[in-house]
């Protein structure tokens, strides 16, 4: 699943590492929707309600534009769908946030976006997750791995000045009229598969990333690429790296950089044993029992017999500190 994100860099930024090459192998740069650029604000902390920046075909808003162009557009995180009947986009019912790929193609949410060919790009820095292990939960910062400097153009396409890629998540979106009047709301989920390799270990979910700007191209391009053949793109990737970083993050007011700074995770103390565990823990270590020797056929004991002290077997030893165990311990003396 992915239910929080990072997105840190400014508009102008955006748009710069999401250069492309069109049809014409023309190097382009998308232009932000008008009036978008200011909807958008960067955040260490975006969570389900707020805005990021998405990347789609530039045709869904010029009808005459051709498919392959791209746009970018601020849109609300958790799709609302068109034919929602309320005024009042809050009181959506269901967790629209992300789908999954495995049933995205039945539910009446998204079957229709799917197949009318509003498929999108949802940009970050990287995503997070949390680990599940002893009741605890432990945040994890997700992301593709920097830019190397002998890698080709290609391979350097959406990333920033500092070689940073920024990840390309495969959604899906809508837009959704009020009924008593008012601006259109557009709105996305993120497109959810099985984890891979690299992090199932962490969660099980993860969103479907496209790697490179092929697949992106593919994805976006609804005009060229029918559903049936981009559904094919949306699988696990094995091309990313993660880092532990602070629970912060759970909060999502705190909006700092603290909330991507990796963390070293210290190992868990053992659990402190009690006074009586460790005497019981020093006397299993330093008394190992006796093989058990063959009983042999008693006669009467005299009656002299019972003053001699017993021998101090094991069990005797045992007997004596449990004895000792359950006395009171003496009343130290008033100062």
């Amino acid at each position: 699943m992915c239910g929080r994100t990072a997105c840190t860099l400014a508009p102008d930024d955006i748009s710069k590492a999401c250069e492309y090459r069109n049809k014409g192998e023309e190097q382009k740069r998308p232009r932000w929707r008008e009036g978008d650029s200011d909807k958008y604000k960067p955040s260490y902390n975006k969570c389900p309600q707020s805005n990021s920046p998405v990347l789609l075909s530039l045709k869904h808003f010029q009808k005459d534009a051709d498919s392959s162009e791209r746009v970018l557009a601020a849109m609300r995180w958790g799709l609302i769908p068109s034919w929602f009947t309320e005024s009042d986009p809050s009181k959506m019912q269901y967790n629209t946030s992300n789908c999954r790929s495995d049933t995205m193609a039945e539910k009446t949410l998204y079957k229709g976006p799917l197949f009318k060919g509003k498929r999108c790009v949802i940009l970050a820095d990287g995503f997070y997750e949390w680990r599940r292990q002893d009741g605890e939960k432990q945040p994890y910062y997700i992301y593709f791995p920097p830019v190397k400097a002998e890698q080709s153009p290609d391979e350097k396409d959406s990333t920033d000045d500092n070689g940073r890629r920024l990840l390309t998540m495969a959604g899906l979106f809508d837009c959704w009229e009020p009924p008593n009047g008012g601006e259109p709301l557009y709105s996305y989920t993120v497109i959810t598969v099985d984890a891979s390799k690299t992090m199932n270990w962490i969660h099980d979910r993860m969103p479907a990333i496209l790697d490179g700007d092929e697949e992106i191209q593919k994805w976006l391009d609804f005009g060229e690429v029918p559903a049936k053949e981009a559904l094919k793109l949306i699988h696990p990737i094995e091309n990313i790296i993660y880092h532990p970083v602070s629970t912060v993050v759970n909060n999502s007011r705190n909006n700092t950089p603290e909330c991507i700074v990796p963390l070293i995770l210290k190992p868990k103390k053992e659990p402190a044993l009690s006074a009586s565990s460790k005497k019981m823990l020093e006397w299993l270590q330093s008394k190992s029992p006796k093989k058990e020797e063959p009983r042999e056929v008693l006669k009467s004991p005299k009656l002299s017999q019972y003053a001699v002290s017993p021998k101090k077997t094991s069990a005797g030893l045992m007997h004596q500190w449990l004895k000792r165990e359950g006395e009171p311990s003496p009343k130290r003396p008033k100062r």
